[in-house]
C-alpha cells in the first residue's frame, strides 16, 4: 500500500508572495498505520498578526529561536520522499512550499476536492466542519500538526465513502477526471484499481437518468386546480378557533402557546381572503405569524379548490414553511393539502445539458468537481433542486449555470421527448400547477409580474412574507450589471468556427445539410466570429475609456477604501472624458449590433433543422438562444447608458477598491408602479407581512415605496414582555460618529469593557466594514487574553459558519455589518447582549439612494428616515428570539439623544427597560440585568 504524508502550514496571510511559514506539520501514513510525524515552528522574520495568533496560538516570542524556513527545506523533503502530499485545499500549502523548488513533483490530493463531491449536500467544507460530520476528533488548538493528523483522519473515511460507490460511477469519475490535474482524481483512481476483480453486472450499468429523482417518476401528473366560481367565504371566528384554547392546535401539540396578536393576524388575513381585499399586516417577533396565514390561506384555498401563492425573501423561510409549517398544520387538522415550491429556471438540473457536458468530457478542474458532485448527489436527490448542493464560489455556480435548466429554447414536449417528462423544473412546475399553497421567492415572483405573469400558474391570492425585502428583491432582480470579465466569458462561449458554440455549430451541422446550405452557415459563421472579434477589442477600448472616466473624477487620486461609484446624469454627458466614452461605444455597436442580427438568422435557419440533429446536438439551439439573448441584452442595456437613457433607471459606473474590476450598472428608479400594475390592481387579495413595515408606528412610508394606498392595515405588538427581558441602554457621553477618531477609541474601549463583563455573548452590528476590522483589529488581542473569541464578518467564512461558530463558542464576540441586521437568530445565552454602533442610515452617495433621494421633497425625513428606522427595528429583534430570552441592548450613539428625530427610534420599539448613562456604567449594568 502507497504511503502518503498528509501535510499542514500555518502562515502569517493567504498571499504566498507576500506572507511567511510560521509552522509545518506533516504525517506519514500507510492505511490506518501511522509511519512517522514531523514538524518545526518556523521563524518568519516579521511580526506574527494578532489575529493569527488568536487563531493558532503562536506567538512572536515562541518563533524567536526557531529555524528560518531555508534551514529546514532538505528535512522536509527528505521526509516527504516521492510520496503523495495531502492536504485540505492543498494548493494553499503548496504554493508556499515550492516558491523553494520543493514537492513539485509529488502527486497533490485534495480533502477538499474529494468531500466537494462525496458529501455533495454537506453544509461546508472547511477542516473542522469535515472532521465533526466524518467523526473525526480534531483538537481545537489549530496547529499543523494536529490538522495534518485531522486531515489523515478526514481522508481514511473518505476513501471508505469512495470505495462504497457503485463500481459503474466511480469508473466513470475516473474516466472523465484522468486528463485534468484534479486533487480527487489519485484516489479515486487507486480505488478503482483496489476493486477492478469486482464484476460489474448488467444491473449495474445504468442509464444516465439513475436515482430516486427519475425512478419515482411514472403515471400521471396530479390535475390542475379548477377553481369554485363564486368562492365560498371563510369564517373567521370559525377558523379562529383553531389556536383558540381548547382548539385543535393546544390538543395537537403538547407545548402549545395561546398568542391573541396571532389570532388577531389569522381573522385579519381570513376576513381579506374572503372579502378580497388588500393588507398591510405587521406581527413582532414570536408572533407566529407564519402559522397565522397559512391556517386560513389553506382552509381558503382547499374549500375554493384553488391557489394561494406565498412569496419569501430566503430560502430559511422556504425550507421552514414546506418542511415544518405546513405538514404541521396538515397533521393537526387532518387535511388533504398539497403543498410545492417553485423556484426558477436556474435552481433546477437540466438531464439533457449533463448528459451534454457528461459525452464531451469536462474541460477544467471546477467542471470536473461539479460533475462528479452531481453524479454523486443523483443518488439521494428528490427534487433536482440546487439548494441541496454545496456549490462554492462564482465558478462553480458559472458550472452549474451550464448544466442547469434555466434554457428558454427548451419545451415541455423537447424535455418529454428526451427524458421521459423526467425533467426537475418540469415536474416543480407539474407540482405547482396543482399545489392548494405554492411557495416561490420575492425574485421569482417579480420576474413574473415583469414578464406579464407568465412564469407562475395562475392565481389570485398572493401573501408575501418579509415584505420588507419586497423593494430591495424587486430592484436586484431588475437591475443589470455588466464586466470586462462577463464580456470576455460571453465571447468565449460564443467561440468561432472552430470552437465553442459556433464550432460546435459547424461540426454538428455538417452532415444534416446541403453543402450549399452549408456553406451559407459556414459564411454566417464567419460573419459573427469577424464581428465578435471587432467587438472584443472595441469592447476592451470601451472599459478603458470608462476607467480614464473614473480616474478623472477622482481627480487622479487612487481608488479608496470603498468602490469608486459615479452615477451617470444628464450634467455627466456634457463633460470631455464622456466623449471618449460614446465615440468608443458608438464603434463598438457598429460591430455588436450586426453580431446579434447575424446569430438570428443562424438560430432560425437551425429551427429549420433541428429534427435531423443527433440527438446530443440538440442543446445547440438552446446553448446560440442563450447567446443570442445575453448579447441582446448587453447592447440594449448598455445602448440605453450611453446614448438614451431611461428616466426610469438609474444608471453608474463603479470600480472596486483594489481598481481591478470595472462595472456598468442599471436599475428602477422606482418599483411601485410595476406592483400597482400587476399586483395591486390584477390581483384579489395581496397581503404583506413582516416583523417590521411600520416606521415611527405608521405604515405610509411603506405603502408610498409600494403604491399601496388601497390596502388596509393591521399593527400587532409582541407577545414577548420586553420591560422584563430586555435592557435597552443608551450610552450619553460617547463622542458622536462626525467625530471619527474619538466615536472609534470610545467604541473599543467600550466593547473590550462589556464583553469582559459580559463573557463575550455579544453581537455588534456595524454599518461600515472599514470600522468593523478597525474594531476588530484593536479589540481582538486584547479579548483573546481572556479566552473570548472575536469572529468578524469577511474574513472568508460564509454568514452561516460565522453563526454556528458563534452559537457554539462558549466566550465569543460577532461583528458584523449589513447581512447581520437581519436573519441571525441565536436564541439563549450564546447571544445575551446586542450592540448597535451606529444607527444604520444609507450611505447617501450610493448612487440608488441618491437617486430615489431626488424623488422626495425632504429627502431625510421622507426616505433616509424611515429606512433607518425599518433597520434598526430588524437590529434590535435580533436579541429577543424566544418567551426565556433576557439581554442587553446597548446603543453607542449618541445621536439618538442629541438628534430631533432620535426619538423616533426610540418610539419604535417594543417598550423595554431602558437606562441613559455614561459609557463606564454600562458593563457593570449589562452585568447585572444578566445576573452575572
Amino acid at each position: 500500500m502507497t504511503s502518503i504524508v498528509a501535510l499542514d502550514i500555518e502562515t502569517t496571510g493567504l498571499d504566498p508572495q507576500k506572507d511567511a511559514i510560521i509552522e509545518i506539520g506533516a504525517v506519514r501514513f500507510s492505511g490506518r498505520r501511522i509511519e512517522g510525524e514531523w514538524s518545526t515552528l518556523i521563524n518568519p522574520g516579521r511580526p506574527i498578526p494578532p489575529y493569527i495568533t488568536q487563531l493558532t496560538g503562536i506567538t512572536d516570542q515562541m518563533v524567536l529561536q526557531a529555524p528560518p524556513i531555508k534551514a529546514v527545506l532538505a528535512d522536509l523533503a527528505q521526509f516527504a520522499g516521492d510520496s503523495p502530499i495531502l492536504g485540505h485545499s492543498i494548493a494553499f500549502d503548496l504554493s508556499f512550499l515550492r516558491r523553494y523548488k520543493i514537492l513539485a513533483a509529488n502527486d497533490a490530493l485534495d480533502t477538499y476536492d474529494l468531500a466537494a463531491v462525496l458529501l455533495p449536500s454537506a453544509g461546508r467544507y472547511n477542516l473542522g466542519a469535515l472532521a465533526q460530520a466524518l467523526g473525526v476528533l480534531l483538537p481545537a488548538t489549530h496547529r499543523a500538526l494536529d490538522d495534518a493528523n485531522a486531515t489523515r483522519g478526514v481522508y481514511l473515511r473518505l476513501v471508505e465513502e469512495v470505495m462504497s460507490m457503485p463500481l459503474h460511477l466511480l469508473a466513470e469519475i475516473v474516466r472523465l477526471s484522468e486528463p485534468l490535474d484534479w486533487g480527487g482524481y489519485w484516489t479515486f483512481r487507486q480505488a478503482l484499481r483496489a476493486r477492478t476483480k469486482e464484476i460489474v453486472s448488467a444491473g449495474q450499468v445504468r442509464h444516465a437518468y439513475h436515482g430516486p429523482l427519475f425512478e419515482e417518476y411514472g403515471g400521471q401528473p396530479p390535475l390542475p386546480l379548477k377553481p369554485l366560481d363564486p368562492p365560498r367565504p371563510l369564517n373567521p371566528e370559525e377558523v379562529g378557533s383553531i389556536l383558540e384554547h381548547g382548539g385543535v392546535f393546544s390538543r395537537h401539540f403538547p407545548n402549545y402557546e395561546y398568542r391573541p396578536q396571532q389570532v388577531g393576524m389569522l381573522h385579519a388575513v381570513a376576513e381579506a381572503l374572503s372579502e378580497g381585499r388588500h393588507l398591510l399586516v405587521e406581527a413582532g417577533t414570536g408572533t407566529g405569524k407564519s402559522m397565522a396565514y397559512l391556517i386560513p390561506a389553506a382552509l381558503w384555498a382547499m374549500q375554493n379548490n384553488t391557489r394561494v401563492v406565498i412569496s419569501t425573501n430566503t430560502i430559511n423561510l422556504q425550507d421552514q414553511l414546506i418542511n415544518k409549517d405546513i405538514p404541521d398544520l396538515s397533521a393537526a387538522l387532518g387535511l388533504d393539502l398539497r403543498a410545492a415550491v417553485l423556484k426558477g429556471r436556474s435552481n433546477y438540473l437540466c438531464p439533457r445539458r449533463l448528459e451534454s457536458l457528461r459525452r464531451r468530457n469536462p474541460e477544467t478542474v471546477e467542471e470536473m468537481r461539479v460533475l462528479a458532485k452531481i453524479l454523486v448527489w443523483l443518488g439521494t436527490t428528490r427534487s433536482g433542486d440546487r439548494s441541496e448542493l454545496n456549490l462554492n464560489g462564482p465558478a462553480e455556480r458559472e458550472v452549474w449555470g451550464r448544466l442547469s435548466a434555466e434554457d428558454e429554447g427548451c419545451s415541455t414536449e423537447n424535455c418529454i421527448k428526451r427524458t421521459g417528462g423526467a425533467c426537475p423544473f418540469y415536474r416543480a412546475r407539474q407540482a405547482a400547477q396543482s399545489a392548494h399553497l405554492l411557495i416561490v421567492n420575492h425574485a421569482l415572483l417579480l420576474a413574473d409580474v415583469a414578464t406579464g405573469n407568465r412564469v407562475l400558474p395562475e392565481y389570485q391570492m398572493l401573501i408575501i412574507d418579509e415584505a420588507h425585502h419586497l423593494e430591495d428583491a424587486t430592484t436586484n432582480a431588475l437591475s443589470f450589471r455588466v464586466t470586462q470579465w462577463d464580456v470576455d466569458r460571453l465571447l468565449h462561449e460564443l467561440g468561432g468556427p472552430n470552437s465553442a458554440a459556433l464550432g460546435w455549430l459547424l461540426s454538428a451541422t455538417q452532415d444534416a445539410l446541403r453543402p450549399g446550405d452549408y456553406a451559407n452557415l459556414s459564411h454566417l459563421v464567419q460573419t459573427i466570429t469577424d464581428l465578435a472579434f471587432n467587438f472584443d477589442v472595441l469592447s476592451r477600448q470601451f472599459f478603458l475609456a470608462l476607467d480614464q472616466f473614473l480616474l478623472e473624477q477622482r481627480e487622479g487620486r487612487p481608488v479608496g477604501t470603498y468602490s469608486h461609484q459615479e452615477r451617470i446624469l444628464p450634467a455627466t454627458r456634457t463633460q470631455p472624458a464622456w466623449a471618449d466614452v460614446e465615440q468608443i461605444w458608438d464603434e463598438a455597436e457598429r460591430s455588436l449590433k450586426p453580431l446579434v442580427e447575424t446569430l438570428a438568422t443562424t438560430i432560425q435557419s437551425l429551427t429549420e433543422i433541428l429534427d435531423r440533429l443527433e440527438e446530443q446536438d440538440e442543446e445547440l439551439f438552446g446553448t446560440l438562444s442563450n447567446l443570442y439573448r445575453r448579447f441582446g441584452e448587453l447592447h440594449d442595456n448598455v445602448s440605453a447608458m450611453v446614448f438614451k437613457p431611461d428616466p426610469e433607471k438609474i444608471y453608474w459606473v463603479e470600480i472596486n477598491p483594489n481598481g481591478s474590476r470595472l462595472a456598468l450598472n442599471a436599475a428602477p428608479l422606482h418599483i411601485g408602479s410595476l406592483m400597482q400594475r400587476y399586483l395591486w390592481h390584477e390581483k384579489l387579495s395581496v397581503i404583506l407581512t413582516s416583523a417590521t413595515l411600520t416606521a415611527a408606528g405608521e405604515f405610509d412610508y411603506l405603502r408610498g415605496r409600494l403604491y399601496a394606498e388601497d390596502a388596509y392595515e393591521l399593527a400587532l405588538g409582541s407577545p414577548f414582555d420586553y420591560e422584563n427581558a430586555a435592557l435597552l441602554y443608551i450610552a450619553n457621553d460617547i463622542p458622536e460618529p462626525g467625530d471619527r477618531y474619538g466615536h472609534q477609541r470610545a467604541v473599543e474601549s467600550g466593547l473590550i469593557n462589556l464583553c469582559r463583563a459580559t463573557g463575550g455573548r455579544t453581537l455588534a452590528l456595524f454599518t461600515s466594514y472599514d470600522q468593523l476590522k478597525r474594531t476588530s483589529q484593536a479589540i481582538a488581542p486584547i479579548l483573546a487574553k481572556d479566552d473570548i473569541l472575536v469572529y468578524e464578518q469577511g474574513e472568508g467564512a460564509s454568514a452561516h459558519s460565522l453563526l454556528e461558530s458563534f452559537r457554539t463558542t462558549e466566550r465569543a464576540v460577532l461583528l458584523g455589518t449589513r447581512a447581520f441586521w437581519e436573519g441571525v437568530d441565536v436564541p439563549g445565552e450564546a447571544l445575551s447582549v446586542l450592540v448597535i454602533v451606529k444607527l444604520p442610515f444609507d450611505v447617501p452617495s450610493d448612487p440608488i439612494i441618491a437617486a430615489r433621494s431626488e424623488t422626495f421633497e425632504d429627502p431625510f425625513n421622507q426616505y433616509s428616515l424611515p429606512e433607518a428606522i425599518l433597520r434598526f427595528r430588524q437590529g434590535f429583534g435580533r436579541l429577543i428570539r424566544t418567551q426565556n430570552d433576557r439581554g442587553v441592548v446597548a446603543i453607542l450613539d449618541k445621536r439618538i439623544l442629541t438628534k430631533r428625530y432620535g426619538r423616533l427610534f426610540i418610539e419604535s420599539l417594543p417598550p423595554c427597560t431602558s437606562r441613559v448613562g455614561p459609557l463606564s456604567q454600562l458593563p457593570r449594568q449589562a452585568a447585572q440585568w444578566l445576573n452575572l
